[in-house]
């Protein structure tokens, strides 16, 4: 009789730990967790070391749009780009000018000269760029990505306090 007490007061006072722990595990895997910007290929938007909150469920229940700072898993490592092109389109750079399925599409984002390219987005997939364009391992590279490697959207800087606010 005497272990069946112990165990509940053992219950009793370490299940609202357990359970907090389990609801912050969740959160992170399934809402929100930090993020950290590594590089400069999102400058002047984002800068190198910033921390951002990743919201994990932002497509839950909505569609990726274009020019969303998303979180894409790579590969070997997550990285921070903006989203140009969308399941379907043709994204095309001419003369530092971007067109989605041949018209111009006003880009307020790059922050340097874009390089001429075309390319066609394949079905659930989309085409990410780094905001500073001369010096971004994104789309250009590896391709688009399919939906399922957008972990989530993010717009949140938390710290360094003096960059704190959402970026667009």
């Amino acid at each position: 009789m005497e272990e069946n007490s112990k165990m509940k007061k053992f219950i009793k006072e370490y299940l609202p730990y357990i359970l907090v722990i389990i609801l912050v595990v969740l959160i992170k895997r399934y809402i929100v967790s930090p993020v950290k910007v590594n590089g400069t290929s999102m400058i002047d938007t984002l800068h190198h070391g910033d921390i951002m909150i990743l919201n994990s469920s932002a497509y839950y229940f909505n569609d990726i749009e274009r020019f969303d700072i998303v979180v894409v898993d790579e590969g070997k490592e997550y990285i921070i780009k903006r989203v140009i092109g969308l399941p379907g389109e043709t994204v095309e750079y001419r003369n530092n000018k971007l067109y989605i399925n041949g018209k111009f599409v006003k880009d307020n984002y790059a922050s340097k000269k874009t390089d001429d390219f075309k390319y066609k987005v394949g079905k659930n997939s989309y085409f990410v760029l780094g905001d500073n364009r001369t010096n971004s391992m994104d789309s250009r590279v590896f391709g688009a990505f399919k939906k399922n490697k957008i972990i989530g959207k993010t717009s949140l800087i938390v710290f360094p306090f003096n960059r704190f606010g959402t970026k667009k």
